[in-house]
């Protein structure tokens, strides 16, 4: 089954959810429009991430940016348990500079490195911060958001810097993926005001159409279809977002018919392009349903 919705939570700065699940569970390919954290911490668990599978090891970091498809295959009958971060990202531009982007560890994640694998060094800090976070956010006392803010920050400068200059320990990172729908994902994302039928991309990198198909829904959980649609209209929001006229936005993202574009985007969105403008300039909380 494809999924085509957000799912999540995010309210204010960051929301901070640790999770243990000890029946079996079974989650869909999802995204969010915001950014995600998960530190796995126990659990038998392949992560999947736009078509690369992570086995994860106990407190691996996963980095997941909005508008990626994503899903945990979890073994069953065994406890999965894990933290998730899901992030504003106005909260980290603001707190970060041109010189010092907190958003920097995503950035690196689009570009396919998702996971970070701690040293001992760092999993003993790691450990630490995320602790005093937890401890902060059930606090009540004076100062409880600041002070859980300003761990939340260091937590994210913390990751960064693993990012940009992982441990030895990344050596070990078993990761799964197939190569040729990596490179037909790269360029879906990187062309998608252009010709992105099944067809075209079949002979652009010399697959059968119908194979292609088929491995294409098989790593990603989305018929290319589905996929190159969510995309552009994923980017149609974020342009419009920015104020950018929603006709405009349509043509950037491949949208050669705009009536067709406002019933898809009104379907997708639950408003008309002009309309979730205004309700995303009004609205700071999104409420999603919670996921791992």
């Amino acid at each position: 089954m494809e999924q085509g919705v957000k799912r999540g939570y995010l309210h204010n700065d960051f929301k901070f959810f640790h999770l243990r699940d000890k029946k079996s569970i079974q989650f869909e390919h999802h995204y969010h429009d915001f950014n995600k954290i998960i530190i796995f911490i126990d659990g038998n668990v392949i992560y999947n991430i736009e078509g690369k599978s992570y086995r994860l090891k106990p407190w691996d970091v996963l980095f997941v940016p909005g508008n990626q498809v994503h899903k945990p295959i979890i073994a069953p009958d065994q406890e999965y348990e894990r933290i998730v971060i899901w992030i504003n990202n106005t909260f980290l531009e603001e707190h970060g500079n041109a010189e010092n982007d907190l958003l920097t560890c995503f950035n690196i994640a689009r570009e396919n490195k998702h996971l970070v694998r701690l040293g001992e060094n760092s999993l003993n800090s790691i450990k630490a911060i995320l602790s005093r976070i937890e401890s902060e956010i059930k606090n009540r006392q004076f100062g409880s958001v600041i002070l859980g803010n300003a761990l939340f920050v260091q937590f994210m400068v913390y990751v960064n810097r693993l990012q940009l200059k992982p441990e030895k320990q990344d050596e070990s990172i078993e990761v799964e993926y197939d190569e040729q729908i990596q490179k037909v994902i790269r360029y879906i994302n990187a062309n998608l005001d252009g010709d992105l039928s099944i067809a075209t991309l079949a002979g652009m990198f010399y697959i059968n159409k119908y194979y292609l198909m088929h491995k294409f829904k098989d790593n990603t959980g989305y018929s290319i279809h589905s996929y190159v649609n969510n995309k552009r209209m994923q980017k149609s929001a974020e342009y419009i977002k920015t104020g950018m006229a929603p006709s405009e936005a349509a043509s950037r993202c491949g949208f050669n018919d705009y009536s067709s574009f406002v019933r898809a985007f009104s379907k997708m969105y639950g408003a008309a392009p002009k309309r979730y403008y205004k309700a995303a300039i009004l609205s700071k909380d999104n409420v999603y349903q919670v996921e791992g």
